[in-house]
């Protein structure tokens, strides 16, 4: 049952879907759902001489990775330190905050025009999309930490790493892990703009555009559904992670 409700509205969905593409019979505004699962059943055959559907996904989810890994060895330390140290929090608070509402798509100019085209203004788009979420859970984390605990190993001796390792990351840890569940979503929708920047030749992004350029919206949709499904994979591991190692953290409340 619980399974049926789960599907349910995707199914609902997809038969609204067929309906409207046989009343507008027009593939250009709304292809059938069947070519559209024809493209995904054969994902290795060339795309419109861009490679095909695994080749362009594999190229994004090494982008994401690249991106998002770098935007956490950054942000969860920054985080950690601002959360715990009033006076570095004094000194990047104001910063953080004048950035944080900025765009990912609005570094895009500076992007290029620091970068230059190619993979590196892509990472940094990126980055900028998984970096603000992870710091900020991070920085809520910290704070979130009891204070008593805190006074409780400081009376027993314990030094700044120590209260640092043993008490702050492990009792901030579900909040980073939640940080990390929002900047990978962001930074799978991030990864698809920046393929669409000038000079990419590859990735999902790409492939939508130049699909688009030709009035292939079967191609379009397909690369969309993947990118959902892929979305939804990385949000399902991460809450996994946070449901099997963290339930303590539910109890607490």
């Amino acid at each position: 049952m619980n399974i049926l409700k789960k599907i349910i509205m995707p199914l609902l969905g997809l038969l609204l879907w067929e309906l409207l593409a046989i009343w507008l019979n027009n593939p250009v505004i709304i292809p059938p759902v069947e070519s559209v699962i024809n493209i995904l059943m054969n994902p290795q055959t060339s795309v419109l001489g861009t490679g095909n559907l695994i080749e362009n996904t594999i190229v994004s989810i090494k982008r994401v990775i690249s991106g998002f890994i770098i935007a956490g060895i950054i942000g969860i330390p920054l985080g950690i330190f601002m959360g715990y140290f009033s006076t570095i929090m004094d000194l990047f608070d104001t910063l953080i905050e004048l950035l944080r509402p900025i765009p990912p798509l609005a570094w895009v100019p500076l992007a290029l025009a620091w970068f230059g085209i190619g993979e590196t203004s892509m990472l940094f788009i990126i980055f900028i999309g998984a970096f603000f979420p992870i710091l900020l859970n991070t920085i809520a984390g910290v704070k979130s930490v009891p204070k008593i605990l805190i006074e409780s190993i400081e009376t027993l001796g314990a030094k700044e790493k120590d209260i640092l390792l043993k008490i702050i990351l492990p009792a901030s840890s579900p909040s980073i892990l939640t940080g990390l569940r929002v900047g990978a979503g962001i930074a799978w929708m991030c990864v698809v703009a920046a393929e669409m920047l000038p000079g990419s030749n590859s990735g999902l992004g790409y492939l939508i555009m130049y699909a688009y350029s030709l009035s292939r919206m079967d191609i379009v949709v397909a690369s969309m559904v993947i990118i959902g499904m892929i979305g939804l994979i990385l949000d399902r591991g991460l809450k996994y992670l946070e449901n099997r190692y963290f339930k303590w953290k539910s109890l607490t409340k």
